[in-house]
């Protein structure tokens, strides 16, 4: 069959079902076949389909085909292509990596290092990459730009083991293998850490359902740099290598209907099916592959399953009555782990010995050459032909589910084993039998001189296999994998006429912070050179952030297009989708909003071509809901805004609990990539954003590989204009006063954030003209930024590299009295410097968990408006003898403080 839903349909012996009857006229039944094979040759699988389906209804057969076919090739014997490479030569160096990456990791556990490392994934990996690199991978110097490849994590000493057959590695290099600090200069990362790597790596994968997101974020991203005619990628392939087990993880599966709905044929996923997960089966009482088949087929995906290797053929062919197939089917995963950890014999007797059939197939084959019928995954024509078939270009995503065998040739203590991932060492029987399965020359005597160091091996830059090796990377454009940061080269960035509407305030007018934000971008998507770069990414809520008006000139991206007549086609502000749209609408997707922005944030590295993605995002479901993604995309050192709307614990109070947020930026402040400023005002964020853009690319930055995250708020205020000699350097470095004390009382200092300085500026007017304090205000637009400074100056004072004045100390200098920090987030925010500031400090914030309400009632609950200020702040004069000790509780009965009703800071909810 040619395709798998029509081998659905036409299979006889699905997963658990009766084997298929004999043939009685297979003569008749393959023109039967040749005729479907002819007709599907030439109208397409989706003809054929319908053919199948409309010859079962005229026949009566009413049952629903099997979302999964038999537990055999995909692709049989007679459709696989001729292998195109010398196998004797792949199979040397091939061995010889298998070898080098397992005494890396062995070497790694020697006495006085025990670092950690996994040897039995790329042992039983190793066939599924080397088809890869020495026939499929292509690297960035190919004609067609080269691919993006997902390796699996837990793979990564095979890669190592590859770059240094390559001569890119050397011994010394291996030897630094997950000691970054201590062999700084020749080290390697544990796992694929572009951050760590910088040159090396281009994505980060480790089991956790981040990299088939990303993967396939990856390859519609690539398809939007076509169709927006910003680089010509049509001959680009995304390659993600899976585990089975990570399979499991929600994201992993999350998001396949994307792939399907777009199109990608430029994506392929590789399943390693070695049955395993960390500790045990993946399916014990089940079958992975099967139900991988099913979902993957069920989310529009092209399947292809390589379960066996060559040497099952010839009994395949002979299983005339299908007994093989049927024992195939019906036998369960955590049995097949068991084969393999058993002998020859073992699998005569339990596999084979359960029909008299089967049995009499293999009665002429030795324990040994029962032994030797390997599985897919370790048969490089079976891979290949898969692989091929995946290139073909037919409107899908493509999964190959192969199935190996975990720790393949490391000995009987190794392979199949639940234990086999936490197995790290290898004694010196376990050297001296890997050694002889993978026929490395070296002797006894050099296993035996150092067990703990046993030799790497390398045939010398001149051998004819490596002159091979490297043969077949220049044929395919390269060293994979490969990052090349600097590829783009310098870009022309915004004209300040592009940030001019944030300084000039909204007059009259009230306005959030969110609709000030949202002005800057719009004028920044204007530049005339610099606007196509920009990647506005926005889940469901783009009228919520008032980004509606960019549905008719930016337009929505869809490879598709827009095939349906809308139902506001009529306004002003209609939606409008298009393959060369520049907005990445995602839906209610969150994890897939951070796989865009990491696909777009890192395309100046991937493809040389720089963008900015700008995710705006409910603040409650970015870093909370997604902080993973964030961490990888801070890994592979992504470039962005992620703009933190409808920010605060109580400016959207009408939306409950889950939508309060009150502690985003102290999960961000955990990401050390992430620059996270809290502006109160729109002149603010007309700063911020240039410094950020310009941080990103301008050509004097030394530090590029940044997120600037922004807090904006939806409640709205009069913007002011900016102010003249406004102190630029404050914004950014995270405080400047806006607002000096006035009068000859006792002093105090307000430090705000966000929404916050409103109340801050509320508080100062009635501390002034009710009790005669004279405070000032500050605006700290980044608690984060200030608390980095201040720890970094201590560090340098402590390992004696001189001694500086943090910024924050430089800002409050001559600020005697106490001060009181306010901000819509949890204590703890501002709490971030309280160590480095002598004055008399106190904080107010909203802790615990939001509700619904007025911002007013909000407020006053929590103890963070205008008059809770007030009386924190004569509380703290109070103690130092400067006001009346009496003055507080006056003024907490003025303002009914413990009344939620007599709040008054804030306007009404939009």
């Amino acid at each position: 069959m040619t395709d798998n839903r029509v081998s659905a349909l036409t299979s006889s012996a699905a997963t658990g079902s009766a084997p298929a009857a004999a043939d009685f006229d297979p003569e008749e039944t393959a023109e039967w076949l040749e005729s479907l094979d002819a007709l599907i040759s030439q109208r397409g699988p989706d003809r054929g389909e319908h053919i199948v389906r409309t010859l079962a209804d005229r026949a009566g057969i009413r049952s629903e085909p099997s979302a999964t076919t038999d537990y055999v090739n995909t692709i049989p014997v007679s459709a696989e292509p001729e292998y195109p490479g010398d196998e004797e030569l792949e199979r040397r160096y091939r061995a010889w990596m298998r070898w080098n990456a397992a005494i890396m990791v062995h070497r790694a556990q020697r006495p006085g290092i025990g670092v950690g490392g996994h040897i039995s994934t790329y042992a039983g990996a190793a066939t599924l990459y080397e088809v890869g690199f020495n026939h499929f991978f292509r690297g960035k110097d190919h004609p067609g730009g080269g691919d993006q490849i997902y390796f699996q994590g837990h793979a990564s000493p095979g890669m190592y083991a590859r770059a240094f057959m390559e001569g890119r590695l050397s011994e010394e290099d291996l030897d630094g293998f997950r000691q970054e600090k201590s062999r700084e200069g020749h080290a390697l990362s544990s796992y694929p850490h572009p951050r760590l790597m910088p040159e090396f790596w281009e994505f980060p994968t480790v089991s956790m359902g981040i990299g088939p997101m990303n993967a396939i974020y990856q390859a519609q991203s690539n398809r939007y740099l076509h169709g927006r005619g910003l680089k010509d990628t049509s001959d680009q392939h995304v390659w993600a290598f899976l585990g089975d087990g990570e399979m499991d993880e929600p994201e992993s599966r999350g998001l396949l209907q994307l792939a399907a709905n777009d199109s990608l044929d430029n994506l392929t996923f590789v399943v390693n099916c070695n049955l395993q997960r960390l500790d045990g089966p993946v399916r014990g009482n089940g079958k992975i592959i099967q139900e991988l088949e099913g979902f993957f087929r069920g989310a529009g995906w092209n399947v292809i399953k390589v379960i066996w290797g060559r040497q099952w053929d010839p009994l395949l062919e002979a299983d005339a009555e299908g007994a093989l197939v049927d024992i195939m089917n019906t036998t369960v995963d955590g049995d097949y782990q068991t084969y393999k950890a058993e002998s020859g014999a073992f699998i005569r007797e339990n596999f084979f010995g359960r029909d008299p059939r089967t049995r009499a197939l293999v009665d002429g084959l030795t324990d040994d050459e029962i032994w030797g019928l390997k599985r897919g995954g370790h048969d490089y024509r079976k891979v290949y032909a898969a692989y091929a078939k995946s290139m073909e270009r037919n409107g899908k995503p493509t999964v190959i589910l192969v199935k190996t065998v975990k720790g393949y040739g490391l000995g009987q203590r190794f392979e199949a084993r639940n234990a086999t991932h936490q197995m790290k060492k290898l004694t010196l029987q376990d050297l001296k039998d890997f050694r002889d399965h993978l026929r490395v020359p070296i002797t006894d005597a050099q296993l035996e001189a150092d067990p703990y160091q046993p030799p790497y091996y390398h045939p010398g830059a001149d051998a004819p296999e490596i002159a091979y090796l490297h043969e077949r990377r220049r044929a395919l454009g390269g060293f994979v994998p490969e990052r090349r940061p600097h590829a783009s080269g310098e870009i022309a960035l915004p004209d300040r006429k592009a940030y001019e509407v944030a300084a000039r305030g909204s007059g009259k007018q009230e306005a959030a912070t969110t609709m000030a934000f949202v002005r800057v971008l719009k004028d920044l998507m204007r530049d005339p050179d610099f606007g196509k770069r920009i990647v506005p990414i926005i889940p469901d809520e783009a009228r919520t952030f008032g980004m509606d008006a960019f549905f008719p000139t930016a337009k929505i991206y869809n490879p598709n297009g827009q095939n349906y007549l809308a139902v506001d086609r009529d306004i002003v502000l209609s939606y409008k989708e298009s393959t060369s749209g520049q907005i990445v609408h995602v839906g209610i997707n969150e994890a897939g909003s951070i796989a865009a922005f990491t696909a777009a944030g890192t395309s100046y590295a991937t493809h040389g071509v720089p963008l900015v993605p700008v995710y705006v995002f409910y603040s409650m479901f970015g870093f909370q809901r997604t902080g993973d993604s964030l961490w990888a995309a801070a890994d592979q050192m992504a470039r962005g805004f992620l703009i933190s709307a409808t920010a605060g614990r109580t400016t959207l109070t009408g939306e409950g609990l889950q939508h309060a947020d009150g502690h985003s930026p102290l999960l961000a402040a955990t990401n050390p990539a992430v620059v996270t400023y809290d502006p109160a005002f729109g002149y603010e964020i007309g700063h911020i954003m240039r410094a950020g853009i310009e941080r990103m690319y301008g050509p004097s930055s030394e530090d590029r590989n940044v997120i600037y995250n922004l807090m904006v708020y939806n409640e709205p205020i009069v913007q002011p204009a900016e102010p003249e000699g406004v102190d630029v350097e404050g914004i950014l470095g995270g405080i400047h006063r806006i607002a000096p004390a006035a009068g000859d009382g006792p002093r105090a200092h307000l430090l705000a954030s966000g929404i916050g300085v409103t109340w801050a500026l509320e508080a100062q007017q009635l501390l002034r003209d009710e009790w005669g304090v004279a405070a000032d205000v500050f605006s700290v637009t980044s608690w984060t930024e200030l608390r980095r400074d201040a720890v970094a100056a201590e560090e340098d004072e402590f390992l004696g590299r001189g001694s500086r004045t943090s910024f924050l100390v430089k800002q409050l200098e001559g600020a005697e009295g106490p001060i009181v920090a306010v901000s819509d987030y949890a204590k703890d925010l501002p709490d971030q410097v309280r160590q480095f500031v002598k004055n008399d400090w106190a904080t107010l914030g909203a802790d615990g968990f939001g509700f619904s309400d007025t911002r007013a009632a909000a407020r006053r609950f929590f103890k963070i408006d205008g008059p809770s200020v007030v009386v924190r702040t004569l509380q703290l004069l109070a103690k130092r003898g400067e006001v009346d000790a009496a003055i507080p509780a006056q003024a907490a009965e003025k303002y009914r403080l413990l009344d939620v009703n007599a709040g008054t800071s804030g306007s009404d909810a939009e």
